[in-house]
């Protein structure tokens, strides 16, 4: 029985590799091989942030279906590129209507500001702001542009700040499920949604906290570019929300219109026969920025939750990015290894995860200024808890003033749910042989007073290592440490005021300060090397499916064959021909 459920598993992934592997490795080979088209004379550069953003393009080639497949590093990139192509002359931005995420949108802004600096005019348009989330962000965004438009029956909704927490306490209660953890210390609030019905104290403070320093500084941002104050900004939209006029008569938007006028404007802003080029594809068109010169700066990336070991993962296909320690860290050593490169830019976006995968990445960076080449960090969305973890050592830290810092804290613990499928009828029944502990984590019984306790006890060691580490790599007395930590979110202009971070900004600010600490002449042109590289579509295969890359190209390439039109009618002929019992013949004699 057992062999015939593991040949129904491989059949059932066979046809998974044929029916939908085949086809996109196609599609993506296809487009590969298609010639890059040329960029217009004239061009209007669009970015449609809608689709959302990932802070950096993930390892796995699949992984960005379903999707814009754009990031933010991408974002950055591309316009660093485009500021200085002569091609391009306009910038069109698509606003989401919901928020976006605070720290993409101070980098994007950042992005912008450097591409209007450059002489280059930039038009945004939006179809409304819905009171959603972090709204104020996509409007700090959009008050970066030279013009800010707004379709006619659009709402101007961006009034504060909101955002929600769903507590399951009393539902784990009503049901019968026991949730057991440990936390350090009262701020670590992950565990508050699994025991709680409403905010702790610690909680609601700390989640205040960080909300006004973000609503603040967006507020700050968009007002420096709609040329007021904060506080006028602040009276202003707070009494919202407005219609379009309304919002035009206030001095919130410049123009009102459709996305066709905008686009037709920003054509026209770009001279004759000016066209459209969507920023994907333009940013495929010119690839990663290299730069020039002897030498390097490396820019590793690291994106999602902290896991030990390396590759895709179980879902080949899923959008969500992790950080697996194996290969963070050989791409820290392969950087160390690069005579070319002279510092590193770690750029890190993680809400935390594995202490030893941590660990195992923060040892890398140790090696990396242990063998001279200084390394800084760029935070994302979020370094918090692992993510400041593997960051706490790095020679300087660049954040956004809105990403999610520090966390200084360590949770863990399970559900018991024995008494939960009991009501239906499920029983759960343990056995374990060996010491007290090797059944502590059985979701059929609550920890014994023992088990408590040397649970309880591994979590302060973990929470002394943080502290530890925080306090040698951030040169702060770990009594300090331990006053600014518990567990407790700060926000990166928070942080940078406790002394966790060294400077606001991002990856162009995080480059300049390595190029800093190498001692790299700003006359001279640096190249950048990033690392780890991306999976090839057969390497990802490889990885997914548990076959040979040779084999994952063979199997695919056989799908290619069957889409051939000369393949196709010799297979027509195979078929017709075995039909009359002459099969064997002509398959072989076919040149594939």
């Amino acid at each position: 029985m057992k062999q015939f459920f593991l040949t129904l598993l491989g059949v059932f992934a066979g046809l998974i590799l044929f029916v939908i592997v085949v086809p996109i490795v196609l599609i993506m080979a296809a487009a590969g091989a298609s010639s890059k088209p040329a960029t217009p004379a004239n061009a209007v550069l669009e970015l449609d942030l809608r689709g959302g953003l990932t802070d950096q393009a993930p390892s796995n080639p699949f992984a960005s279906f379903g999707g814009s497949g754009l990031s933010v590093i991408q974002v950055v990139d591309t316009l660093a590129q485009a500021e200085k192509d002569a091609h391009v002359k306009v910038l069109l931005v698509r606003l989401p209507e919901a928020g976006m995420t605070p720290a993409a949108a101070d980098e994007v802004r950042q992005a912008i500001r450097r591409f209007r600096a450059a002489g280059k005019p930039v038009i945004a348009h939006s179809q409304g702001f819905q009171p959603v989330g972090a709204v104020v962000s996509s409007y700090m965004v959009g008050a970066s542009a030279s013009e800010l438009w707004m379709q006619n029956t659009a709402s101007f909704q961006a009034t504060g700040f909101s955002a929600d927490e769903v507590f399951l306490g009393r539902a784990f209660d009503k049901y019968g499920v026991r949730a057991e953890f440990e936390q350090r210390y009262e701020y670590k609030n992950a565990v508050n949604i699994y025991t709680q019905s409403d905010f702790t104290e610690p909680h609601r403070e700390a989640m205040r906290a960080w909300m006004t320093s973000i609503y603040d500084s967006a507020l700050a941002s968009a007002a420096q570019d709609r040329k007021t104050t904060a506080a006028a900004l602040k009276a202003t939209i707070e009494v919202g929300p407005y219609t379009a006029d309304q919002a035009l008569e206030r001095k919130l938007i410049d123009r009102i219109g459709q996305v066709e006028e905008a686009e037709a404007e920003a054509k026209r802003r770009a001279g004759r026969n000016a066209d459209i080029v969507a920023f994907g594809d333009y940013a495929t068109a010119r690839g990663e920025r290299a730069g020039s010169g002897r030498s390097a700066i490396a820019i590793v990336g690291g994106e999602g939750a902290i896991m030990t070991g390396r590759g895709v993962g179980a879902d080949p296909f899923g959008s969500g990015s992790s950080i697996r320690s194996d290969d963070t860290a050989e791409a820290l050593y392969d950087a160390i290894k690069d005579k070319d490169v002279k510092a590193i830019v770690f750029r890190v976006s993680s809400p935390g995860g594995s202490p030893e995968a941590s660990e195992q990445i923060l040892a890398a960076v140790r090696a990396a200024k242990a063998a001279g080449k200084p390394v800084v960090v760029s935070m994302g969305a979020y370094a918090a808890s692992g993510g400041y973890w593997i960051s706490s050592e790095a020679n300087e830290i660049v954040a956004q003033p809105s990403t999610l810092t520090g966390s200084i804290g360590v949770f863990g613990g399970k559900f018991v749910l024995a008494n939960a499928l009991g009501r239906f009828g499920v029983d759960m029944r343990g056995l374990s042989i060996g010491g007290d502990y090797a059944d502590a984590f059985s979701p059929g019984q609550s920890w014994t007073p023992e088990q408590r306790r040397a649970f309880s006890a591994s979590m302060d060691r973990t929470y002394d290592e943080f502290v530890a580490r925080v306090s040698t790599g951030r040169r702060i007395p770990a009594a300090r440490v331990r006053e600014i930590a518990r567990g407790r979110v700060w926000t990166g202009a928070q942080a940078k005021a406790l002394g966790l971070v060294d400077h606001l900004g991002g990856l162009e600010e995080a480059i300049g300060r390595a190029r800093a600490l190498a001692n790299i002449p700003e006359t001279e042109s640096v190249r950048f090397k990033r690392y780890p590289k991306a999976l090839s579509p057969w390497e990802a295969l490889s990885q997914a499916f548990g076959v040979q890359s040779e084999a994952a190209r063979a199997l695919v390439m056989l799908g290619a064959v069957t889409r051939d039109p000369t393949a196709q009618a010799a297979l027509r002929q195979v078929q017709a021909d075995r039909a009359r019992g002459q099969g064997a013949t002509v398959l072989a004699d076919q040149p594939f």
